[in-house]
């Protein structure tokens, strides 16, 4: 019998410095695709898979990731004397419960697994989820909802994965696995950044997990992996390694890298098409753009 997953991690200490000078005064997460934060859909993603428990592993400089999701009492006063009733739902859909979210330091970025490791108090002996807002993704069914129902039937660890081409497999952490076009598949090793053409698979981890605290008893070690960090996945192959109870995740929905420049335009000009508001203006104004550009050639 597994238990519910109820708790999240997200780990957003991270500096941003590929989005610098924006970031300099304001944190990633809060970058908005359209006209909500990442870290809005992170949350929404986390509410619909039936978490309650939100974990915030921060750093220096991130206190407007607090303040979002905190109340706006003076804001929600203007928005109800003015009888905006749809801006004041879509304002106190941000608000989170009080005790809802817990936050907790990383004072020393040393990666991932580090981080994770830092919420080890606040998590306890239970199963848990970790998502990182800067993989946005898109579907029917959110992501972590689909993995939290796969957990629910096999237990274990679980990492969502997502095929990606020959040529671009050495940017992921590659999971070996049994060829299969089943959606949840046992891993038998992972590779982080294989060198071309040495990839076991096509299967790339992808930043949604389901953890076990036998993760955390393996992150006590702080041994450093990759770059001098405490690799995450180093945790995890060492309880394939000695368990076996680990399984890839092959989701469905469509995944944009918001940590990229590229990734995080790719996914406001989806996003803004997916609105019927905007959707009309957005396509006559790209359509403008790609036959003026084909006009000069």
């Amino acid at each position: 019998m597994t238990h519910r997953v109820t708790t999240a991690v997200f780990p957003v200490a991270g500096m941003g410095t590929r989005f610098l000078p924006a970031t300099k005064s304001i944190p990633k997460e809060i970058l908005t695709l359209v006209d909500r934060p990442l870290i809005q859909y992170a949350i929404d993603e986390a509410r619909a898979a039936g978490i309650t428990e939100f974990i915030f592993v921060t750093s220096r400089g991130k206190s407007a990731l607090e303040d979002y999701f905190d109340c706006a009492p003076e804001l929600e006063s203007v928005l109800k004397q003015k009888n905006k009733t749809e801006l004041l739902e879509l304002l106190e859909a941000t608000n989170m419960e009080s005790g809802a979210i817990a936050y907790v330091r990383q004072h020393q970025a040393l990666g991932l697994g580090h981080a994770v490791w830092c919420a080890r108090h606040l998590i306890g002996d239970k199963p848990f989820a970790v998502i990182l807002p800067d993989d946005v993704i898109t579907g029917e069914e959110p992501c972590l909802k689909q993995m939290v129902e796969a957990y629910a039937e096999i237990g274990g660890n679980m990492v969502a994965a997502m095929e990606v081409p020959a040529d671009k497999a050495s940017a992921y952490g590659i999971l070996d696995v049994p060829s299969s076009v089943s959606r949840c598949l046992p891993v038998r090793g992972m590779v982080e950044k294989p060198a071309p053409g040495s990839a076991p698979s096509n299967l790339a981890i992808i930043g949604r997990y389901i953890l076990t605290p036998q993760i955390l008893r393996n992150l006590d070690g702080q041994q450093r992996g990759a770059g001098g960090e405490i690799q995450l996945t180093d945790a995890i192959a060492l309880e394939i390694a000695n368990s076996g109870n680990v399984f890839g995740y092959r989701f469905q929905g469509e995944r944009f890298d918001c940590g990229s420049k590229a990734g995080y335009l790719q996914a406001t000009v989806a996003f803004a098409l997916s609105r019927p508001d905007l959707r009309d203006e957005l396509e006559a104004y790209l359509h403008q753009i790609l036959a003026t550009r084909q006009a000069a050639q």
